[in-house]
């Protein structure tokens, strides 16, 4: 296994922590931001360049969320909020491992 392997687990999966805290505080939004940045790189470097462009995309729509006020759940409010905990979204990511 390629040192890449574990960066783009890493990545990914702080892209879905982020994603499930970013209603607790704008700064999830920026986070997750930072995290699809990071998943962008592992994807060019890995050679998968349409999972890169998708990621830097997203990155951007992240940003702009964040400049605006962060959540985005007074405009979706049909959106449900995660009660989650990061130990129980690493528990379950993990438990397949």
């Amino acid at each position: 296994m390629s040192p890449l392997s574990p960066f783009g687990v890493v990545a990914v999966s702080a892209m879905l922590l982020f994603y499930a805290l970013e209603d607790r505080s704008a700064s999830f939004v920026l986070l997750f931001a930072v995290a699809c940045l990071a998943s962008a790189v592992y994807g060019f470097l890995q050679g998968a360049w349409p999972f890169g462009i998708v990621e830097t995309i997203w990155a951007g729509v992240a940003v702009r969320r964040w400049q605006r006020g962060g959540r985005g759940t007074e405009q979706y409010s049909s959106r449900p909020r995660c009660r989650c905990t990061a130990g129980a979204i690493f528990g379950v990511l993990f438990q397949f491992a």
